[in-house]
């Protein structure tokens, strides 16, 4: 099993910038993909971005390309988001996922593991 706990979620406004975090415990693998998604009311969960454990592999969602950074600190077994310039649309529950898969993975059912997630809310 593979435990995954997002924090840094928060109220920010317009323009404002944010850092959510996802330690990871238990069987992870360095083979896995680390993914983010977010979920807003009424609305599908959709692909943020990703990353390989090595850093080498990395895709962003057209939304937030240049504005979000995803990163992953083998070490600490921690993945990050940082999102600057953040707008009201990007107002969601974050979520944090892991995968055993390889190359693109934007699809939830490329994950197996979950967090709880975290809030975060864009006030303009």
């Amino acid at each position: 099993q593979v435990q995954l706990v997002e924090s840094g979620g928060g109220l920010v406004q317009a323009g404002g910038s944010l850092r959510l975090s996802c330690a990871t415990s238990g069987r992870t693998s360095s083979t896995y993909t680390m993914g983010w998604f977010r979920q807003a009311p009424g609305k599908e969960r959709e692909f943020v971005a990703q990353v390989n454990w090595s850093g080498n592999i990395i895709y962003y969602a057209d939304s937030v390309k240049g504005r979000f950074t995803i990163s992953s600190d083998v070490g600490k077994k921690t993945v990050y988001l940082q999102m600057n310039n953040l707008v009201p649309e990007d107002t969601a529950v974050y979520y944090c996922a892991a995968g055993n898969v390889v190359g693109v993975a934007t699809k939830p059912t490329n994950y197996d593991y979950w967090g709880q997630g975290t809030q975060v809310t864009v006030s303009s």
